[in-house]
């Protein structure tokens, strides 16, 4: 009973703090996410249709980033990175900027998303029969219309799995951002907890806000993979 008559009071005391810090973990999940799927959607046609050098800068992108540690990544990002834009902004002449908590979380945690989304992508796409891409040109599909008529959807079934995961993965490495100091909810939870001194009631409530973000993540991508799989034939169990 004394648990939760002190997970009662932190939560009257703490609540909007940790509303504000799950909104931010949403924010910068979902903008690094989007970004990420874009960085991995073109990298992925680079990878399998672009020149030479396209493709050996990918390789490089993607192999560095899938090596280093997240954290290690995010703090040379994060740091490095902010420290070259204002450089370069002062050597044309332009005044150094103030780069924003959840921009610079969207960017760092997209770059890292991109890589790993690249893979995925590219993987869906080779997979993709030859014969329907065939069937595509031989009706006189434009390269535009194939893509969107005939590869895109036969793509997404394949790759959604991985995608998904990459949505849960990204999720957690917002909690790494606290480390620079950026307010979301893994900093939050710890400001909580070391001035209420109730380390245990206020790490469970995050815990259980993490777990409330996969459930329902569960779910939407379930719905989307029955929605992508319509018409397709299913598997049998074995």
């Amino acid at each position: 009973m004394d648990f939760f008559y002190s997970t009662a009071n932190l939560l009257y005391e703490w609540g909007p703090n940790f509303l504000r810090g799950l909104s931010a973990t949403l924010q910068i999940a979902f903008g690094a996410y989007l970004l990420g799927l874009t960085i991995g959607v073109l990298g992925a046609m680079g990878k399998i249709h672009g020149g030479k050098y396209l493709k050996l800068s990918l390789e490089i992108y993607t192999t560095i980033i899938r090596a280093v540690p997240e954290l290690v990544l995010i703090l040379l990002l994060y740091y490095a990175g902010t420290s070259l834009l204002n450089q370069s902004l002062e050597a044309f002449g332009y005044n150094p900027v103030d780069i924003s908590g959840v921009a610079a979380g969207v960017v760092v945690l997209g770059l890292v998303q991109g890589a790993y989304a690249t893979e995925i992508v590219r993987g869906a796409l080779l997979a993709v029969p030859k014969g329907e891409t065939e069937a595509g040109i031989a009706f006189g599909m434009s390269k535009s219309k194939l893509f969107r008529r005939i590869t895109l959807p036969a793509m997404i079934p394949l790759a959604l799995p991985g995608l998904a995961n990459l949505w849960m993965i990204v999720t957690k490495d917002t909690a790494l951002l606290a480390v620079v100091g950026f307010e979301e909810l893994a900093l939050v939870t710890k400001q909580a907890a070391g001035k209420s001194r109730l380390f245990l009631e206020a790490f469970t409530v995050a815990a259980f806000l993490y777990l409330g973000i996969t459930l329902i993540s569960n779910q939407i991508f379930k719905l989307l993979e029955r929605r992508a799989t319509r018409g397709l034939p299913k598997l049998e169990q074995v």
